[in-house]
């Protein structure tokens, strides 16, 4: 044991001694390198693809493998800002590669960020080496698109995926006993259940036709076609490039090379990648100064204790890290107001509620701050919970939010240990102390506790939305029941104030604390990125990812949806109500 020690602390040394080196010729770079030069009248060059993400990634693995090397949604933003106001850029070039992304509403937040450039009068042209769904989708905000003539435009509508594993775990000899509050939560059917239940089948319908709609309209606002003819072209797709050109979804056939000769960069070649135009300061052209604007990022799982990484989910949203993350931000009285900024899928119904209730508390306190919840990719269930602290929630037409419900339960492996020919043997003091054993399913006087749990906090959270809202708890009720809704739909039904991305979460924080519409500000974001030594050191630690063998064979997407299966079983305590979205993946 000693011995063992020892050499984890002169790893650690020699770890520490390696990352210090690195940090500090980083900064020599930086101090010697600076901001790149720009020429005059350039052409940005902005590459988009893979994961987008909210926050850089808090585990090493990525830090050196290439999730660290993805830039965060807010990145990619902020650099179609500064060329809109920078007079040395002329126009921008987007080039969408690989969108690895379930779901729609980053890109969405992207678009709006590349039609808010054009609004300068420059010009932005889109160039798709591949045009599947979601690159196309984001290369209709541009003024033009270029496609690879031996590429396809794999445009074909809206599908989505969901894994049952009932029969995996009939086969296996477990036992899925899980009770819920609400026929459309369906976070538990992937396990209790082989096939949709018609509720399930409703509620993707909606929401696979909702978010079809506004594909359709994207695409025919961006290229100027009736909505009645896009979908016809749809269900022509997939196109080949002559068919794509034919059809007029594209502008030109042209490989990377050929694009000064068609107009969409500058002819003498003076361009600048969107890497290097990252080190040009919001500053420096004028943005990101003046009254301060607090935005506190809630991504990934709801847990208690300690935020983190999760191999398989990415990023834990700790409610012990958030809430001194809030008090940080409460306690600086230079913050003139707060934005609070959710992608995650909800989790634990104790860790919603108490990040819930600080915010709650900086909400209220005096004087007052105003408090504005913008909702990404996901906000659902315990998502939803802590976002209904802040007065305004604004939300993309695609985000997911609402499932507004509770499911509680436990998987029975009682018969997987008599199929492998082992036995388990329980001693118990007290009634109910054998609730939440693995061997057997719940009896009579267990499954009432677990009811009245998941009453007593559906109650709780209907009336919180009620109270928030400013609806009669039977309407909210009605549009509950762990019903899942597109950003677009839940404005319908109240549960949402406005559409938009985070600019416009930002812009009304700014309109309530009496700050000028077109006065900037300074975003200061919480919690700050770990270093790379601290996560280094909590590895070593034992603490943050630990790591799977096999994951780096898996995709994002694969990856996502065998996390989102087994988060119930991995990331919570045993026996926790849960207040967590199903697992669903559109392409």
């Amino acid at each position: 044991m000693a011995r063992r020690r020892a050499i984890r602390i002169f790893f650690l040394f020699v770890v520490v001694g390696i990352s210090l080196g690195v940090i500090a010729l980083a900064g020599v770079w930086l101090a010697v390198g600076g901001a790149p030069a720009v020429p005059e009248n350039a052409t940005l060059i902005l590459r988009v693809g893979g994961t987008l993400v909210e926050m850089p990634p808090a585990d090493v693995i990525g830090q050196f493998a290439g999730r660290g090397r993805a830039e965060t949604i807010r990145s990619y933003v902020d650099t179609l800002r500064k060329a809109k106001a920078d007079d040395r850029i002329s126009s921008v070039l987007i080039v969408p590669t690989g969108l690895d992304l379930p779901y729609w509403a980053k890109v969405q937040e992207l678009r709006d960020a590349i039609l808010d450039f054009r609004k300068s009068g420059k010009r932005a042209v889109a160039y798709l080496e591949h045009g599947g769904d979601r690159e196309y989708y984001l290369a209709t905000a541009c003024d033009r698109v270029f496609l690879v003539p031996t590429s396809s435009l794999d445009v074909t509508g809206i599908a989505s995926y969901e894994v049952f594993l009932r029969g995996t775990l009939d086969k296996i000899g477990a036992y899925p006993d899980f009770s819920r509050i609400g026929e459309y939560k369906t976070a538990p059917n992937q396990l209790t259940e082989r096939t949709f239940t018609p509720a399930h089948r409703e509620m993707r319908e909606w929401l696979n036709r909702d978010m079809y709609e506004q594909l359709v309209r994207g695409i025919a606002e961006g290229r100027k076609k009736r909505v009645e003819d896009v979908k016809a072209l749809i269900d022509q797709g997939p196109f080949l490039a002559d068919a794509a050109l034919q059809a007029g979804l594209v502008d030109g056939l042209a490989y990377e090379d050929q694009l000064d000769d068609r107009g969409a960069v500058n002819r003498d070649g003076r361009t600048v990648e969107g890497e290097e135009y990252a080190h040009v300061s919001l500053r420096s052209v004028g943005l990101n100064q003046g009254p301060r604007i607090a935005v506190i990022y809630i991504a990934g799982a709801i847990t208690s204790g300690d935020s983190g990484f999760d191999p398989l989910n990415g990023e834990v949203a700790g409610s012990g890290t958030l809430i001194d993350t809030i008090r940080t931000a409460r306690a600086d009285s230079s913050v003139r107001a707060i934005v609070v900024r959710i992608d995650s899928p909800g989790g634990s119904t104790t860790a919603s509620d108490v990040i819930w209730r600080e915010l709650a508390i900086t909400r209220d306190q005096k004087p007052s701050r105003p408090l504005v919840a913008s909702m990404s990719d996901l906000a659902a269930s315990g998502g939803y919970y802590v976002a209904m602290a802040a007065p305004q929630i604004v939300a993309q037409p695609g985000t997911l939010t609402g499932s507004i419900g509770i499911f509680g339960g436990k998987v029975v492996t009682g018969g997987t240990y008599e199929k492998l020919g082992a036995s388990v043997e329980a001693m118990s003091i007290g009634r109910n102390a054998q609730m939440f054993s693995p061997v057997r399913p719940f009896n009579e006087s267990e499954r009432a506790k677990l009811q009245e749990q998941l009453d007593a906090f559906y109650r709780q959270f209907i009336a919180k939305v009620a109270a928030a809202r400013k609806m009669p708890a039977a309407k909210v009720d009605a549009v509950a029941r762990g019903r899942v809704w597109t950003g677009q739909q839940a404005k319908q039904h109240g549960l949402v104030d406005e559409l938009g991305g985070l600019d416009r979460a930002i812009a009304l924080a700014k309109q309530r604390a009496g700050i000028a519409a077109d006065a900037d500000v300074e975003i200061v974001n919480y919690p700050a990125p770990k270093r790379l030594i601290d996560l280094l050191i909590e590895q070593l630690n034992g603490a943050g990812a630990t790591g799977l063998a096999g994951l780096g064979l898996l995709n994002d997407g694969d990856r996502r949806a065998i996390g989102m299966l087994t988060a119930p079983m991995r990331l919570f305590r045993r026996g926790e109500p849960l207040a967590l979205m199903p697992a669903a993946f559109l392409r």
